[in-house]
């Protein structure tokens, strides 16, 4: 996801979690046990590996080997643990020469979602909000509207996925998340509709952080826990079903907070045991140029997958399609 600086509230500001959204459909029943969905965002990201790394900006699909590796390594644990890992790709990451590490992934049951082709914000209404690559290169929109470009943004991330991939995507994840998702964009929700999607991951409720580099208070960890509580599915009215994801990702530990690792794992425990206690949905956030850099040996990932199978028939790792088809009939 691009640099969530634009999205999350992780800079001090006192932004507590509350109630789910937002006024909308009636929330959808919560499953017999917890579903924990481990999720990637196929990105590269501002500020890793080098603090003074910022060109990615321009290039959030141009993956290094070390995030393609570190992918195929937490692929590989969740797999050997009984789960699966949800992958969102940048489409531009498909005009690199060597794709069978996707392919790979896809072969091992994981799943590949859309996180549109040029990691555009989808919520812009200015051509200059669309991405920092359109502020360069503002020939590339052509002199369209951002609606119109945010919707072939996404439509050529799914072309590419077929082309080079061979398979459709599994669900749609914004770059960036927001309060209350969509709710206040219903022409989104048709856009995503029309695009073939009956499901969406836009939601981030965000919590209460301290000042960069000062450890996590109570009141912090706290603020995690209820805004766990505020991330669970619920339906927009157009009928498009929302997976919120769950705070706080590791941008948001790691850029926002400049968090020690034992901090983070602190808090996706903490987390994660409120999922399972209350058989609610956790939709875990990474991207593996961030954690790959924070978090080598996997600590986090490891933890999540020991937790779940502790749990037993309490709790599964599941992939967000899954989480959807579990809330289908609500």
């Amino acid at each position: 996801m691009n640099s969530r600086r634009d999205f999350l509230l992780n800079t001090g500001a006192a932004c507590m979690a509350t109630a789910a959204p937002m006024g909308l459909a009636a929330a959808p029943s919560p499953p017999r046990k917890a579903q924990i969905a481990i999720t990637l965002d196929l990105e590269m990201s501002r500020n890793f590996p080098e603090w003074e790394d910022t060109h990615w900006d321009y290039e959030k699909g141009n993956l290094n080997d070390a995030a393609k590796h570190y992918t195929q390594r937490v692929c590989r644990l969740v797999r050997e643990s009984g789960g699966i890992v949800h992958n969102f790709v940048v489409g531009r990451t498909l005009e690199q020469r060597d794709v069978d590490w996707l392919r790979e992934i896809a072969r091992a049951g994981h799943a590949l979602g859309n996180h549109t082709y040029d990691h555009v914000n989808i919520t812009a209404t200015k051509p200059e909000k669309v991405q920092y690559r359109f502020q360069r290169a503002p020939w590339l929109m052509e002199g369209r509207p951002p609606l119109d470009v945010i919707e072939r943004n996404i439509r050529f991330c799914t072309e590419a996925m077929r082309e080079r991939l061979g398979i459709k995507p599994n669900g749609f994840r914004t770059p960036g998340g927001f309060r209350g998702g969509l709710s206040r964009r219903p022409e989104l929700q048709s856009m995503l509709k029309r695009q073939g999607f009956n499901w969406v991951s836009s939601a981030y409720a965000g919590n209460y952080m301290t000042p960069p580099q000062e450890r996590p208070t109570v009141r912090v960890f706290n603020s995690i826990i209820e805004a766990q509580a505020a991330s669970q599915p619920f339906r927009y009215p157009s009928g498009l079903l929302e997976i919120p994801m769950s705070p706080i990702s590791d941008i948001g530990a790691f850029r926002g907070g400049r968090w020690p690792l034992e901090d983070f794992i602190k808090a996706i425990r903490m987390a994660l045991n409120w999922a399972i206690e209350n058989r609610a949905v956790m939709d875990f956030l990474a991207h593996p140029s961030c954690l790959g850099v924070v978090d080598p040996d996997l600590e986090t990932i490891s933890m999540i997958c020991e937790t779940v199978r502790s749990a037993g028939e309490a709790a599964e790792i599941v992939d967000l399609g899954h989480i959807a088809e579990t809330y289908k009939g609500n």
